[in-house]
């Protein structure tokens, strides 16, 4: 623990000297310095019109989120559950991935208009389709002897998915969760800064139509300090779910 606790206090004083000499290598027109990032961020979290444009992106976020685990594992679960149709959905699921979700943004604003719908929708399509993957692949793998013991038990979908398939793959549904994650907020600010007059994702825009150097620097350490830690957390819970295997 005092290892890991200390490769990473390394690895952030690295990055931090990295990023000083970045910025005096590059100047003031493309970086701002740590100290000088770190400051602005602490002058954004006192300014009060800054707290609605947080909330408003952390909203959008958890109902994003909420949707794409949810429907994510709800369709995962049943199309690894039943061979045939996971077999003819997977290559469905593959190419949705692989498509710039960006080119869908248009006809998601003609559908939801401009504002939370549009961002929350937008941010669910990115996270969705990693989750049902991974959620239907850790049903195939799944030892047959589980679905039988439900089929003795005479359990109904629901009382399968919830009592014997979401325990047995939970460790590699939680890495699809893990990534759906990311993705999610990826989308989630994606949808604000094109579709949007609050959040974080608004204020990146406005900040980059003005040139202004620090506050895009201070909102990018957010979400980053923020997307880091998260992640870390997940990773963590990710690893000892696996080690318990």
């Amino acid at each position: 623990m005092v290892t890991r606790s200390r490769d990473i206090a390394v690895l952030i004083v690295v990055i931090l000297l990295i990023w000083q000499g970045l910025y005096q290598f590059t100047g003031t027109g493309l970086l701002t310095a740590p100290l000088d990032t770190f400051a602005r961020v602490l002058r954004l979290l006192g300014t009060p019109n800054f707290w609605p444009h947080l909330n408003e992106s952390a909203s959008a976020f958890l109902r994003a989120l909420a949707i794409a685990v949810g429907a994510g594992l709800t369709v995962g679960m049943a199309l690894g559950a039943h061979r045939l149709s996971g077999e003819v959905a997977e290559p469905i699921l593959v190419a949705l991935y692989s498509i710039p979700k960006v080119t869908l943004y248009p006809v998601v604003l003609l559908f939801f208009g401009i504002g939370m719908p549009a961002k929350v929708v937008f941010g669910a399509i990115h996270g969705v389709v990693p989750i049902a993957i991974f959620a239907m692949n850790a049903v195939r793998n799944l030892n047959p002897i589980y679905l039988k013991t439900a089929q003795i038990l005479k359990l109904g979908p629901w009382a399968t998915a919830r009592k014997v398939l979401l325990p047995a793959t939970l460790p590699e549904i939680f890495t699809g969760l893990r990534v759906g994650f990311s993705l999610t907020l990826v989308g989630t600010l994606l949808g604000e800064m094109f579709g949007s007059q609050r959040g974080l994702g608004h204020l990146l825009m406005a900040a980059i139509g003005l040139y202004r150097m620090d506050t895009i620097m201070a909102i990018t350490l957010l979400l980053v300090i923020f997307a880091t830690t998260i992640n870390s957390i997940l990773l963590v819970v990710d690893y000892r779910l696996h080690r318990r295997v």
